[in-house]
């Protein structure tokens, strides 16, 4: 993403909970720092004629250090207050140091942290920075004896003084540095957060859309094969009424077959239609359907089955019956898209196929000893073709990892059973 882009991002204020621990911590710390001042005027630390009064002192040890309770919801604010606090108190010669450095580190990189405004977040800081550096170099220069007077002796080979000094400035250094770029480097963080977490609700979405495309693919592909399966009955029909027609002037007996499958492909049709139109949704599908595959060309998805490798438990239940064209075709689409998931996704070396026809449904049981099925076949498009195809036929669909190993598939699709012709 362009840099451009991620300064414009705006974090996320805080929380209320966070906005809770914050007045928590404000508080705790201004406690701590004033305690902290009451044991440094107790060890004789504070002990200057120069030094003000009791109260004074606690002001600006709780100035350097209470603001802590607002610190992400005004960084800026609460950066500023505090680092006049922290010079304004050593002007002042009540400088409590042990609790208040780290006041003025938490609310730098708070700011840096938690600042909406990149380009003044980051110029507020350095300005901060400047400032204390500025004022550690006037410091030095006013107090040029008093730093003298406290050093107790070297034995180094450079200047005592010039030593004291650079050592002030190094640790400054590495104190402000390594507070602003935590600053920075917590930000960042969120930020990549944020655009993850951006790109899986977008990728969430895109998956969303390829399943809803998949769907209506599917469907649509149904309903060509179910238009199929009426034209088929169409032609029948007419081809049965022009017997009929023709038996009617000479032998009228003989049209009353006829007329029953006339009637039964009538019956077929209309069903196969309403099927057509519950299932069609778009005019737009490639359809790769096979001329015939029906229920009874399971067997050559066994054997393909076979030929990959697959040990193959296959079994017939029941007394067959003569199964509409398209219910023949979509139990045949389910067994194989099950068996195409088995080979491709699931690792198994055994498959169980049964067909069971029961008393007024078709149950396809189809399981595998593999790894359970995690891949795109088991929980993505394949499962949506056989949900839609028994969804058409109002059936039952249930898949999922067996109670061991493997996964399992069973379908069951209602049928009537079809009237004998007189």
């Amino acid at each position: 993403m362009p840099s451009w882009k991620v300064e414009e991002w705006r974090r996320p204020g805080p929380t209320a909970k966070q906005r809770r621990t914050d007045l928590w911590v404000g508080g705790s710390v201004a406690a701590v720092a004033v305690f902290s001042l009451f044991l440094l005027r107790s060890a004789g630390y504070l002990d200057n004629e120069r030094s003000p009064v009791v109260g004074e002192q606690i002001f600006w040890a709780v100035l350097t250090t209470l603001p802590l309770a607002w610190r992400r919801r005004a960084p800026e604010l609460v950066a500023a207050l505090i680092s006049v606090g922290f010079i304004l108190g050593q002007v002042r010669f009540s400088p409590e140091q042990v609790v208040t450095t780290y006041a003025l580190c938490a609310a730098i990189y708070t700011l840096g942290a938690w600042g909406q405004d990149r380009q003044r977040a980051r110029n507020l800081r350095l300005l901060i920075i400047a400032v204390m550096f500025g004022w550690l170099t006037v410091s030095y220069a006013l107090y040029h004896d008093a730093v003298s007077a406290n050093l107790s002796g070297s034995s180094g080979e450079l200047p005592e003084l010039w030593s004291a000094i650079f050592l002030g400035y190094l640790q400054n250094i590495v104190y402000f540095a390594f507070t602003y770029l935590m600053g920075d480097a917590a930000w960042h963080a969120v930020w990549r957060r944020h655009q993850l977490e951006r790109q899986a609700e977008e990728l969430r979405a895109a998956q969303a859309a390829a399943a809803g495309r998949a769907v209506l693919d599917e469907r649509v592909r149904i309903a060509r094969e179910l238009h199929d399966v009426v034209a088929h009955h169409v032609s029948v029909m007419g081809i049965q009424a022009s017997a009929c027609r023709r038996a009617l002037e000479k032998d009228p007996a003989k049209a009353a077959p006829a007329l029953s499958a006339i009637e039964q492909g009538a019956r077929t049709a209309v069903d196969e239609l309403h099927r057509m139109l519950g299932a069609l949704r778009s005019s737009e599908a490639e359809t790769d359907t096979a001329p015939g595959a029906g229920i009874d060309r399971v067997e050559e998805i066994v054997e393909r089955a076979r030929e990959a490798g697959l040990e193959v438990h296959f079994g017939t239940y029941g007394d067959p019956v003569a199964l509409p064209e398209s219910l023949s075709q979509a139990a045949y689409r389910i067994v194989q898209e099950s068996v195409t998931n088995t080979l491709k996704h699931s690792g198994a070396g055994t498959l169980d196929l049964r067909i069971r026809y029961l008393a007024d449904e078709l149950e396809l049981d189809i399981a595998d000893d593999g790894h359970g099925g995690t891949g795109a076949g088991r929980n993505g498009m394949g499962l949506i073709g056989m949900r839609e195809r028994v969804a058409v036929h109002d059936g039952t669909l249930e898949h999922g990892r067996r109670g061991g190993r493997g996964f399992r598939v069973r379908a069951r699709l209602p049928y009537q059973k079809a009237r004998t012709t007189a």
